[in-house]
């Protein structure tokens, strides 16, 4: 059977980000910052998978899943890939500055600048720059600093005629000051980078140094982001983290990206100080790196050259209702981010906070703001007696220090905050408000496929479905028992929920096994599957069974997919494809025939092994007719898109889907389908609100 390559695949992926860059369709400054996401990706790339990869070469392993050479081999061939991505993404960003300057809009480098831009441009170094820069000289006689991969670096070189010794030093850019700086003359906008005003004023920091040339080129460096856990029991897993976080600072580099203009003599100075190998560890590159923080280019107070604003709308079910609580007592609702608020979800644990009847609120957490309104929602309830249990993932990957910081903070509040261990994440999205009506216990239940995060509920696709459904409501305080035990059991029974990793493989792949049925005995068989990745090869073969034995696989995968679709006796009955537009595609939806009685289920799971096998995951059914409505919609309106929507071939070619009669813009017409439902109800609001 055919497999592509994880890394491959993701490489793919990205290049797709890579695209929107290049899409003239995009106004001009989202196409700039979708240069920052494909450059901050990168980034998270080299610093998990690549790292991997090198640990896997150095232990000389040669199995590789989907890849028929050595991991040696492989990492070559990602790299062939980088540099070629690399030119494009050049490409894309000469694109970019010649599209602004017809605007009228320009780049500008010091080199460029006149007298009055240099006095300007010295008057704000001297005020705001100057103190925030710590040059470190670099010799012999001092060890060489320790640098951060987070951050972006100037060689500096300083020549003097009269003497052969040359002098280097490194200037950290600061990540505190805007890395942008706009100036105006008359109808004439510009913007210089900081790496750029500090060149420009070189000589005011390195005045006591006699030279005749000074330069200096600019670089940056990835670390192997690996948390090594050790297996001291006495030690907690809070403490371990802590430990942790400090050595990944000192992880060893696997990239190391520099200004090809740079000096031989200065690269090969700081390539041996790195312990880094010319040609293994390197990428030449242009002037400016770090292009995450193109993520943040200004938009020169031109509403055109942004995407137009789609705030989120108002729910029906929920907006201008005094109590959300008995809104879900009577019906399940759904929320679908970003087309709808966010802050429903805030509300309803507010809402939770002051009920006489609420007696406890429970949450697994594994990414939040610095700021989340949840917690601090979650704090006011403790304040007004309720007890309060979070289950905070202290190893989601990146956010450990903020998870750190708010375990603190939530602890000094009187919530009961738990970590469990360092074999299994939680990964699931639930919270789950007890509350007695009378001598009866009632639960409030949500079950989700993205974060409790404010500001990634802005531009994150995802599904919040709470409810009051008292067979959900059961199961789902199973899994916070599983969370609370000290010696956690799975080996409990669930028969509404998919729990990761008791029993999400297993009924997947019965739900697989009925549709290969239906299709043996002639009759329809249909699979829906919306996921970020799908890597795990047992579940992937199942669904080349299921293609071989006639049953229609329709899929949207937005980043790696292993499964290769169209392959004659392999998976000629499966299409796959990938969206890559303004909005994350995030959410994880399943659809099965199921004999005609369609069975409906959203999900915090990917199709990876870790997923299914290494962390709690919950995969909830939805049962209420009008919101199985809601997915067949959301399935359709991503089926049918063809203006952002790739065909994901044997070959990885990223092709966009063909427009055959007129471009169908899914997000853009999932917001407005939502934006008329509103209206709708908006228009009439004493109607219960129906999805039609």
């Amino acid at each position: 059977m055919e497999f592509f390559n994880r890394e491959l695949s993701w490489l793919s992926f990205n290049e797709r980000v890579l695209q929107e860059a290049l899409d003239s369709r995009n106004p001009v400054i989202e196409r700039m910052r979708f240069l920052g996401i494909y450059s901050n990706n990168m980034d998270e790339f080299f610093r998990v998978r690549v790292a991997n990869l090198r640990r896997m070469i150095a232990v000389r392993n040669k199995t590789v899943t989907g890849f028929n050479s050595s991991p040696k081999e492989l990492f070559n061939e990602i790299r062939l890939i980088v540099l070629k991505q690399q030119r494009q993404f050049e490409l894309a960003y000469q694109k970019i500055l010649r599209e602004l300057s017809n605007h009228n809009i320009f780049h500008i480098q010091e080199s460029d600048l006149n007298e009055q831009q240099i006095a300007e441009l010295k008057s704000y170094f001297n005020l705001k720059l100057k103190h925030a820069i710590v040059p470190i000289m670099l010799n012999a006689s001092t060890p060489f600093p320790r640098l951060k991969d987070s951050g972006i670096y100037l060689a500096v070189k300083m020549t003097n005629l009269r003497s052969t010794k040359l002098r280097y030093a490194l200037i950290k850019i600061p990540s505190t000051i805007s890395r942008f700086y706009l100036m105006r003359e008359g109808e004439k906008q510009m913007v210089i980078l900081l790496d750029d005003i500090i060149r420009l004023n070189l000589d005011a920091i390195f005045s006591i140094f006699t030279y005749h040339k000074i330069e200096a080129y600019t670089f940056k460096f990835t670390r192997d982001a690996e948390l090594n856990l050790d297996d001291d029991i006495a030690v907690s897993l809070k403490e371990k983290v802590e430990h942790s976080i400090k050595l990944r600072k000192k992880g060893t580099p696997v990239r190391f990206v520099y200004d090809q203009d740079m000096p031989h003599d200065l690269l090969e100075y700081l390539l041996k100080n790195l312990n880094l190998e010319f040609g293994v560890n390197t990428i030449a590159g242009g002037r400016y790196h770090n292009f995450k923080d193109f993520m943040s280019f200004p938009d020169f107070g031109r509403s055109d050259f942004v995407y137009s604003p789609l705030p989120p709308l108002n729910h029906p079910a929920l907006e201008g209702q005094k109590s959300l609580i008995k809104v879900i007592l009577k019906q399940d609702v759904m929320i679908h981010y970003p087309y709808q608020r966010f802050d429903y979800l805030v509300d309803l644990i507010r809402e939770a906070a002051i009920d006489p009847r609420v007696k406890s609120i429970k949450i697994n957490v594994y990414r939040v703001t610095r700021d989340s309104q949840v917690l601090k929602a979650l704090m006011n309830a403790v304040n007004n007696g309720k007890q309060v249990t979070v289950f905070l993932e202290l190893m989601a990957r990146f956010d450990e220090e903020n998870n750190l910081y708010w375990s603190t903070r939530l602890k000094e509040s009187g919530a009961i905050v738990l970590h469990g261990g360092q074999d299994i994440k939680v990964h699931s999205k639930l919270i789950q408000i007890t509350r007695m009506n009378g001598n009866k216990k009632q639960f409030i239940t949500h079950v989700g496929t993205g974060n409790f995060h404010e500001r990634t509920a802005r531009i994150y696709g995802d599904l919040s479905l709470i409810t009051a459904d008292e067979k959900i409501g059961m199961e789902v305080a199973k899994v916070f028992q599983i969370l609370e035990s000290e010696t956690p059991n799975l080996n409990r029974r669930f028969k509404e929920l998919l729990v990761s990793p008791i029993n999400t493989r297993t009924r997947i792949i019965n739900l697989i096994k009925n549709e290969i049925q239906a299709a043996k005995r002639g009759e329809r068989a249909e699979i829906f599957i919306k996921l970020n990745n799908l890597t795990d090869t047992e579940m992937i073969e199942w669904l080349y069974k299921a293609s071989n034995a006639g049953v229609k696989i329709k899929m949207i995968i937005r980043g790696i997919c292993c499964l290769v679709p169209g392959i004659p006796g392999q998976s000629e009955n499966i299409v796959v494809y990938s969206i890559v537009d303004r909005f994350l595609e995030h959410a994880r939806i399943l659809k099965f025939y199921n004999g005609g009685e369609h069975a409906y289920f959203i999900s915090s799971a990917d199709w990876m092994e870790r997923n299914l096998d290494k962390r709690i995951e919950v995969t909830c059914p939805i049962k209420d007719p009008v919101l199985q409505k809601e997915l067949d919609l959301i399935f359709d309106y991503q089926l049918k898109g063809n203006a952002k929507t790739r065909i994901i071939g044997k070959f990885q070619k990223n092709k966009y889907r063909k427009v055959e009669k007129k471009i169908f813009h899914t997000q853009l017409e999932l917001y407005n389908f939502y934006k008329t439902q509103w209206e709708k109800h908006d228009a009439t609001p004493e109607k219960e609100f129906l999805l039609m």
